[in-house]
């Protein structure tokens, strides 16, 4: 594992992109930070621009480096909740500006699973988590199902989990705003 993350995070400091497993399904990811990166990854999904993407963090009291007023709901939802939950936040701050939706939104969700958060940690910057797969086509729930143009378009392929065969679901999504209103997009 040691090794895997010492090679991610040195692909993705040199603007690579990687497919690694994350506290869901497993994803394509690059520094969140790098504009040319993120651009690589919408190519790579064959994705609108317009259609905004995650980003990971390892800890909860990372969040207002990249959120402009965090609303306190958000601590509560992410303490209380029970499967992984990405929030999304208006008015994103020192992330790349393609990887944002309107009024600059981004969504964000603290990774509770080590490998993921040693990624994290390691890179010191947020990372995108997008599902691997083209735009359109159904989320691979495990590794050997992501298709070879996938594993063929990214710089590094992370090996571990790769033969983990449980199949991970995709986070639930909450839209959160500055006054507390909380909106399901996804359970």
């Amino acid at each position: 594992m040691e090794e895997d993350i010492k090679n991610a995070v040195e692909t993705m400091q040199k603007g690579g992109i990687i497919l690694y497993p994350t506290d869901t399904i497993w994803g394509i990811g690059c520094d969140a930070t790098n504009e040319k990166a993120v651009s690589r990854i919408y190519e790579i999904k064959k994705r609108a621009e317009n259609k905004a993407m995650l980003v990971l963090i390892d800890d909860i009291d990372k969040i207002e480096r990249y959120v402009d007023n965090v609303p306190e709901m958000a601590y509560t939802i992410n303490e209380l909740s029970e499967k992984p939950v990405t929030i999304i936040y208006d008015h994103a701050l020192n992330l790349a500006k393609n990887l944002l939706g309107e009024n600059d939104s981004v969504g964000i969700r603290v990774s509770r699973e080590s490998f993921s958060q040693q990624l994290c940690k390691k890179l010191g910057r947020p990372i995108v988590s997008t599902s691997a797969n083209i735009s359109g086509s159904p989320a691979a729930p495990t590794f050997k199902m992501i298709s070879e143009e996938i594993k063929n378009a990214v710089d590094y392929i992370v090996k571990y989990r790769q033969d983990d065969e449980t199949e991970h679901a995709a986070s639930s999504v909450i839209k959160l705003s500055a006054d507390n209103v909380i909106k399901i997009l996804r359970h």
